[in-house]
């Protein structure tokens, strides 16, 4: 018997489509004015018009990954089968996060540089490490140094490749910890986490944060895992 649960795929289908269509029209009507050489805007009616056509960006910008989110849970994302190595895009990534230069934060690299290969998207996994990347170092705001460290180990489903990110001295007790859930619902990032969440959940992999590691956030530690083929 169909759920209502079955119907979400369809009914975020069907929000995408009826918030794109008003969202372009009025970002059309916005560049027209600001581009109206017959009736130029004053400076103050510009600058009014340039921030309305910013917010509309967003909108469309959280529309896109609202359709995103649709076609994943759908199971309609077409996901590129290119190989990858994730420790690789992990080590890539943890140099170049923006937040790294923020209020004396640091993101180091440590561990497995290479060899975790596997078939993947590397675009939606860059931006999905991406993502996590920057919650975790949102979360701090003292001076401190966090690592995003690479390991191979094996678990019931075989040998696995890890990433951990935590405070350098807490990595391996977040990687002891139970898992527990990833709060994907954080300001300032749209919906970047749980498209992140999902993109990893379709490579195989599972992403969580370390549950009951003393004196520690579990939002500033996160744990990837993806099984790897033999």
């Amino acid at each position: 018997m169909p759920t209502h649960e079955d119907d979400y795929p369809q009914l975020l289908s069907l929000a995408v489509h009826e918030f794109r269509t008003p969202a372009g029209v009025v970002s059309g009507y916005l560049r027209m004015l600001q581009r109206d050489t017959d009736h130029p805007l004053s400076s103050r009616q510009s600058k009014m018009v340039g921030e309305a056509e910013k917010s509309c960006a967003r909108i469309v910008a959280l529309v896109g990954e609202l359709s995103e989110i649709s076609n994943l849970d759908a199971g309609t994302a077409r996901l590129a089968q290119q190989s990858v190595d994730v420790f690789a895009l992990a080590q890539e990534l943890a140099v170049s996060v923006p937040e790294a230069g923020d209020h004396d934060l640091h993101l180091e690299f440590r561990g497995e540089t290479a060899g975790a290969l596997m078939t993947g998207d590397i675009t939606r996994l860059r931006a999905a490490f991406g993502a996590v990347f920057r919650a975790i170092l949102r979360e701090k705001a003292s001076p401190c140094t966090l690592v995003a460290e690479c390991r191979f180990a094996q678990t019931a489903d075989g040998r696995s490749a890890f990433i951990v990110v935590a405070e350098k001295d807490a990595v391996q007790a977040a990687y002891d910890s139970r898992p527990g859930p990833f709060d994907e619902k954080r300001g300032g990032l749209g919906l970047a986490l749980p498209i992140a969440r999902r993109v990893i959940e379709a490579h195989g992999g599972r992403l969580w944060s370390p549950a009951g590691v003393p004196d520690r956030d579990g939002k500033a530690m996160a744990v990837i895992a993806f099984p790897l083929s033999e």
